[in-house]
């Protein structure tokens, strides 16, 4: 039997490219528990086509 568990898988998108019109689109996969983390998450990571750490932020 599966668990039914608060953790829930998210994709963070580099926010600085979006806005920057560089072609391609930096991703990363993660997971948040939603019962403590009700807001959306926001990262530094490193973002290889700008080559350098920006900030990625939880998309839907």
């Amino acid at each position: 039997m599966a668990k039914k568990g608060n953790r829930v898988q998210v994709i963070l998108e580099c926010t600085e490219q979006r806005e920057s019109g560089v072609p391609g689109m930096s991703r990363y996969i993660t997971t948040k528990n939603k019962k403590n983390t009700t807001d959306r998450l926001e990262r530094k990571k490193y973002n290889p086509y700008l080559k350098k750490v920006t900030v990625h932020r939880e998309i839907k």
